[in-house]
C-alpha cells in the first residue's frame, strides 16, 4: 500500500521533515516514490512551517494512497492557508 508520510531530516535537536510518497514497507527515511513537500516544526520568523504540493497529494490520494495522521493534519492546515 502507498502512504504519504514524513521522512526525518535535519540535525540533532533540530528536526526537519520531508513529506514523501512511499510504499508502507519501506523504512521511514528509506526509498520514496516522490517528495511532495516539507514540514519544519521549529520554524522561526519568516521561515515557512509547512509547504505542500496539494495537487500532487490529491493525485496520489485519488490513486489509493493513504495519508498518515500527522500528514492529514498538515494537509488540512495547508488547504486552509491556500483558500
Amino acid at each position: 500500500m502507498v502512504k504519504i508520510r514524513l521522512a526525518r531530516g535535519g540535525a540533532k535537536k533540530r528536526p526537519f521533515y520531508h513529506v514523501v510518497v512511499t510504499d508502507q514497507r519501506n523504512k521511514r527515511d528509506g526509498r520514496s516514490i516522490e517528495r511532495v513537500g516539507y514540514y519544519n516544526p521549529v520554524a522561526q520568523g519568516q521561515e515557512k512551517r509547512v509547504e505542500l504540493n496539494l495537487e500532487r497529494i490529491k493525485h496520489w490520494v485519488s490513486h489509493g494512497a493513504q495519508l498518515t495522521d500527522k500528514v492529514s493534519v498538515l494537509f488540512k492546515e495547508a488547504g486552509k492557508a491556500s483558500a
